[in-house]
């Protein structure tokens, strides 16, 4: 069954057993299914990026050591396409507020839905899409093939709301990133690439399960979501604030690898680990995914605590602190920086220099951000 250990030890072990074993076969392998007891042909590696515990940078350069870039060019595509979607947010924040808003109005009238009730308890007529509601349950993770087959079934042949749909992968995913899932149902639905939908086939569905599942009854004709809604992009300012030797750096629950940061150069006075709780967030998360999370926090308390005085606190021990000497890494757009927001704490921030210099090439599509990937490798690789 497909585990994953809360520690940046194992992370690293996980990297190096799959760039060593099983990356060169990724491309060939990276769309089948073969169930939780075989995921050697995906890294895996999701839940250690959403938190920051391997960047993108790391996982990358070991992959390049072992292959050429065009051997293994689309697992690159794969790693960066979460830069790409994190960066496309970046650029248009209230797509994240929208969904949000969403779901407060939608759960209310779906409170005693028959489709969804089936749906989140694995109780539907699809016995795939059961089996998948258990998995993502049992282990927090699902194969992104199977990501897409689920949410295209949710809403084109359950009929349930995207952003519902979105809601229930957040409460469990070990990976779950505002940006990436947010955005990938929206696609799913064809509001992301207004008028294309994906719609789940049986036939695709039985050739990349391996023949697990067959003579799936789904909606093969379904039509893209209507939306009318435009979103203008903004020119997010990722300049960093003046770092000093007095400062605090506060570190929220997705740049849990300080001693590999841009700035673990840098010496602060401290180091605050802040864990955002169901208590101060919007969507509610498994109890599960709240201790790996809180886990990720520890081991990187642990990491640092010979070198620098360093504590984990609550996001809200915020509220009455005076911040005059607090520096942080930038949270990025998702329920960190909206509690920032919304009870006007205002921090300067820090940002990683891998989104600084992709973010202008996220004003577009991934298949023109696509066109930049060698110049960032190439920086990446400096």
């Amino acid at each position: 069954m497909t585990q994953f250990h809360p520690s940046r030890s194992y992370a690293l072990e996980q990297l190096k057993s799959f760039v060593e074993n099983h990356l060169g076969l990724y491309a060939r392998d990276r769309n089948f299914d073969f169930g939780p007891e075989k995921r050697t042909n995906t890294s895996c590696l999701s839940p250690y990026v959403t938190h920051g515990i391997l960047s993108e940078n790391e996982i990358i350069k070991q992959s390049l050591k072992q292959y050429s870039f065009s051997k293994i060019e689309k697992f690159i595509q794969e790693v960066l396409w979460r830069t790409y979607w994190k960066g496309w947010l970046e650029r248009r924040p209230s797509v994240w507020t929208d969904f949000i808003n969403d779901l407060k109005y939608l759960k209310p009238d779906y409170e005693s839905d028959k489709n969804l009730k089936a749906a989140v308890n694995g109780n539907t007529d699809i016995d795939c899409f059961n089996d998948w509601v258990n998995e993502l349950k049992e282990t927090g993770y699902l194969h992104n093939h199977t990501r897409m087959w689920f949410s295209s079934i949710w809403i084109f042949t359950l009929d349930l709301p995207w952003q519902l749909g979105a809601e229930f992968f957040m409460k469990y995913l070990k990976d779950g990133d505002p940006a990436s899932n947010t955005l990938s149902w929206r696609w799913t639905a064809g509001v992301q690439t207004k008028g294309k939908n994906y719609v789940a086939q049986e036939w695709n569905i039985k050739k990349f399960t391996n023949g697990r599942y067959d003579k799936v009854k789904l909606n093969e004709n379904a039509v893209p979501i209507i939306s009318d809604k435009v979103y203008v992009q903004i020119d997010p300012d990722f300049t960093n604030s003046n770092i000093t030797e007095d400062q605090t750096l506060l570190i929220f629950d997705n740049q849990l690898c300080f001693e590999s940061s841009d700035f673990n150069d840098h010496k602060f006075k401290k180091i605050m680990l802040l864990q955002n709780t169901n208590l101060t967030r919007t969507i509610e998360l498994d109890d599960e995914l709240i201790k790996f999370k809180s886990d990720l926090i520890h081991d990187q308390q642990d990491r640092l605590k010979d070198h620098v005085e360093v504590e984990v606190r609550d996001v809200s021990y915020l509220n009455n602190l005076d911040l005059t000497d607090k520096i942080a890494l930038y949270p990025g757009v998702g329920e960190n920086f909206d509690y920032l927001k919304h009870n006007q704490i205002h921090l300067n921030f820090l940002y990683r220099s891998l989104d600084q210099m992709t973010n202008p090439y996220c004003k577009k599509g991934f298949f023109n951000f696509k066109n930049f990937i060698p110049k960032i490798i190439s920086q990446i690789n400096v």
